[in-house]
């Protein structure tokens, strides 16, 4: 009998002990559970197999992430915010806009890094290969930017892409240690070059592409934004901090640094790492670019290995092969005859792969070494076309009629008598030319062609002179009422005929009257509005 009643007192431990397992295992599978019920494993002696509630093997411990500085969190939002606006505004394009947008928030990404290094790292030397390292990311994704617009010169779209490959070396104003926000201000001034060149051809046609435009200067506001509240003298690093070489690769991995053991705090311990970068919705890696275009890895080579070759000094050019004596023009005169260099070699490593350079196009040769052409006098349809006159004897005529206009260009030293009502008569690249005409219908258009004489002997309704030094113009009676525009012009002078009644000696008809037209103008600002007022000169 006291067996059995030892039986049943061990049944209902063990029952009451199965209950207290039982209530034990939502503490141990859910982490929000109570501190009570963790506080009660040890009393029990239980524990869940493989965990260790004082951090054993069995339950590794995550170390609390540390907070972002601010100047992080607001270069979060601003590539969240308008960066991000534009990416989706370019992929609504779509093609090679949103191929490069891409590869402009992977410059972003690049750049948010190294300002993270920046607040963990000192300062390197600018000139050193280490302050060049930390630069390579960010200088290889804006190589990739560059690489699209020289790949893809003859696209439609070449003004967009020429927008963004200059707008995006806004980025460096990380390396200006002086004024960044003037550096910004400056990269505006490139990228609008082209972005309102898309704005002036589109403007009537999409007006997608236009805010697409003006979404990417709103970038270069919200950075300059950005940079005059957190680094308005230029970047700043942390004096305290870790060598820069090693707070990247924190940066580049954060898993494996955070999967490292946490060292023992102490009072003068490092803060805890920061929390993993964003992937920015994973934007693939670079594609490599057409067989075309430019290679990427020679485009997006580190800068730093340059710097490198360049600090050697002497040995740079050890390898450099001598020009044997027999070569040399300065010891071979013959050599010099002939215009061919001899060729030598070609070196399977040389840069013959790269693309050619354009050739720059030639300057126009002055007007006293150009070939004269044959002097032109032909009527094709309705124009007359006068073409190449110089120091021609006596006086050009052409019969004209009211249907006609009438084309003079690169004549010089020439009278030219328009006979009969013309429609219109324009002069171009003409010097010391004199025209005499009856009447028009609408205009004489005269561009840069000095010391230029003409005379209405009938009505002429508008005379244009666009950048002319020099100018006589004779008016008649019934041309009185001629408007004249001027623009970028000098000495030009109207003639007026004597008004009715005015005679001169023997009843004879008076002299003309020379009046100069104005060429300084004031201009002042008067209750907000613009006024322009010829300057007079009393004296």
């Amino acid at each position: 009998m006291a067996n059995m009643n030892n039986l049943t007192t061990l049944i209902k431990r063990l029952e009451a002990a199965t209950s207290r397992l039982e209530d034990m295992v939502p503490s141990i599978s859910d982490p929000s559970a109570s501190t009570s019920g963790l506080a009660s494993l040890p009393e029990s002696g239980l524990t869940a197999p493989g965990a260790d509630i004082h951090g054993g093997p069995g339950t590794p411990q995550q170390q609390p992430m540390a907070p972002l500085p601010p100047a992080i969190d607001d270069f979060d939002a601003l590539i969240n915010g308008d960066v991000k606006t534009f990416v989706n505004m370019s992929e609504e394009i779509g093609g090679l806009v949103a191929e490069q947008s891409a590869a402009v928030l992977r410059a972003f990404a690049a750049e948010r890094k190294f300002l993270i290094v920046t607040t963990k790292a000192k300062k390197p030397d600018i000139q050193s290969p280490v302050y060049m390292e930390v630069l390579k990311e960010l200088q290889s994704t804006l190589g990739f930017v560059n690489d699209i617009r020289e790949a893809n010169r003859a696209s439609p779209l070449f003004n967009h892409l020429t927008a963004v490959s200059e707008g995006i070396n806004v980025l460096i104003w990380v390396a200006n240690e002086t004024k960044p926000v003037d550096l910004i201000t400056e990269m505006l001034s490139s990228a609008q070059f082209w972005g309102n060149r898309v704005i002036q051809e589109y403007k009537e046609k999409d007006q997608t592409h236009v805010q697409w435009v003006q979404t990417f200067y709103r970038i270069f506001k919200s950075l300059a934004g950005y940079v005059k509240q957190h680094y308005p003298s230029g970047l700043t690093w942390n004096p305290n901090g870790i060598d820069p070489l090693q707070a990247t690769e924190e940066v580049n991995n954060p898993e494996q640094s955070s999967a490292k053991p946490p060292p023992l705090r102490t009072p003068a311990g490092s803060p805890p790492p920061p929390p993993p970068l964003p992937s920015f919705n994973n934007p693939p890696p670079p594609q490599p670019m057409p067989p075309n275009g430019i290679s990427n890895s020679r485009s997006s080579a580190d800068m730093g290995a340059v710097f490198d070759e360049i600090s050697r000094g002497e040995s740079v050019t050890s390898k450099l092969r001598k020009v044997d004596p027999s070569s040399q023009t300065h010891k071979n005169p013959s050599l010099r005859t002939g215009s061919a260099v001899p060729s030598g070699p070609i070196r399977s490593d040389s840069s013959s792969s790269r693309g050619k350079s354009p050739i720059p196009g030639k300057k126009p040769k002055p007007e006293s070494m150009r070939t004269k052409k044959p002097p032109k006098k032909e009527l094709e349809g309705n124009k007359w076309l006068i073409e190449n006159y110089d120091t021609h004897s006596g006086m050009l005529e052409i019969p004209a009629q009211i249907s006609h206009s009438i084309l003079i260009s690169r004549c010089a030293r020439t009278t030219i008598r328009v006979l009969g009502k013309a429609n219109a008569i324009s002069l171009d690249n003409c010097s010391q030319v004199s025209l005499v005409i009856d009447s028009l219908v609408s205009a004489v258009d005269v561009i840069k062609s000095p010391k230029f004489e003409l005379q209405v002997l009938g009505m002429l309704p508008t005379i244009m002179l666009d950048q002319v030094d020099g100018a006589a113009i004779y008016l008649g009676r019934e041309s009185l009422g001629t408007e004249v525009f001027t623009s970028k012009c000098t000495g030009v002078n109207l003639n007026l005929p004597p008004l009715d009644g005015d005679n001169g000696e023997n009843g004879e008809e008076g002299d003309y009257v020379e009046r100069a037209l104005p060429e300084q103008i004031k201009t002042v600002i008067r209750d907000g509005v613009i006024i322009s007022e010829i300057v007079e000169h009393a004296g």
